[in-house]
């Protein structure tokens, strides 16, 4: 029996997370904290350094899931993006220019100026509605403690309907313990936003995405989890000697991409689960020194690399029938 197995691909499609890294223009936002992030720093982020990591974090995208798909990504949610003139030019950029790739960002109030963002290619999704959700902490004076936005977006996805909860959850910056909270709440939140769209649609589809900056064991996940109901393939992904970020030699899988039950129904043309795995192809990884095959950073501290990110992407394949 001769199989087709271009064809065979071609129903398949990718749906990605990735962290990128502080990608900052090289221009001075007197509102956030991205003094880093100008031609004059102690970074010293030029031109030349901005556009090679357009070139690379292009070229990384483009890539992802391509091995099982035979194709370039249908969705990407994105971390740690400065603004909509990034986005632009990521999308214009060397690798993805041939795509017709387009956006839905919105600014946060996050003190660093850093956002999530959702890139679609506009052959395979149409948006129908995006908004965002901010939630507020404080800190240990009481003052406001700004963060990333939740970014909801809805569409028809082959003429499907999914609904996409983008994220990037607060750091561990001084200490995981001491942080939890901040993203408990943030995993309250989620909940909230998938319990209305439950209530507005029947059995809807779901993916939720992003850096959550805990593992699929730590409490915000499992509750967001196990409250909800969903299906988490990530987790059996991290292992001590794989994830997506390393700190202290120590691997973490704080990348995630969680889904509803239905992704698992047999019904035609719908869209099904198939796998889902962490993009770390050689070329991300650090080739050389003690850090070796740790992800491929652009900075480590005020040091330049020239590499992608400190996260590797992880990736869904669905299936369409």
């Amino acid at each position: 029996m001769k199989f087709n197995i271009f064809k065979s691909k071609t129903n398949k499609q990718t749906v990605a997370f990735y962290n990128i890294e502080n990608l900052f223009d090289i221009y001075d936002d007197e509102f956030t904290r991205d003094d880093d992030f100008i031609p004059t720093s102690k970074k010293r982020w030029t031109v030349k350094r901005y556009k090679n990591k357009l070139r690379k974090i292009g070229y990384a995208i483009s890539n992802i899931g391509r091995k099982e798909t035979n194709s370039h990504p249908a969705i990407i949610g994105l971390a740690e993006v400065e603004n909509d003139a990034v986005l632009r030019d990521l999308i214009a950029s060397k690798h993805l220019k041939e795509y017709p790739y387009q956006f839905v960002h919105y600014d946060s109030q996050d003190e660093r100026g850093i956002d999530v963002a959702f890139i679609y290619d506009s052959k395979k999704f149409e948006v129908l509605h995006s908004e965002i959700f901010t939630f507020t902490l404080t800190d240990e004076d009481g003052l406001p403690d700004y963060t990333r936005d939740i970014l909801l977006v809805s569409g028809l996805f082959f003429g499907e309907k999914i609904h996409f909860i983008v994220n990037h959850w607060p750091s561990r910056r001084t200490g995981d313990v001491a942080t939890e909270f901040k993203r408990i709440k943030a995993s309250e939140q989620v909940q909230a936003i998938i319990l209305r769209l439950q209530e507005d649609y029947d059995n809807p589809k779901i993916i939720v995405m992003g850096d959550f900056n805990d593992d699929p064991f730590s409490n915000s996940i499992k509750q967001l989890v196990d409250n909800i109901g969903l299906f988490n393939p990530m987790d059996t992904l991290l292992s001590i000697d794989r994830g997506t970020t390393s700190h202290n030699f120590e691997w973490n899988l704080f990348d995630q991409i969680i889904i509803t039950h239905n992704f698992f129904e047999r019904k035609p043309k719908t869209l099904r689960y198939v796998k889902a795995d962490i993009y770390d192809a050689d070329f991300l990884k650090q080739y050389d020194g003690k850090y070796k095959g740790s992800p491929y950073r652009t900075y480590v501290g005020k040091n330049y690399k020239g590499g992608y990110s400190d996260h590797f992407p992880v990736y869904l394949i669905l299936n369409k029938k």
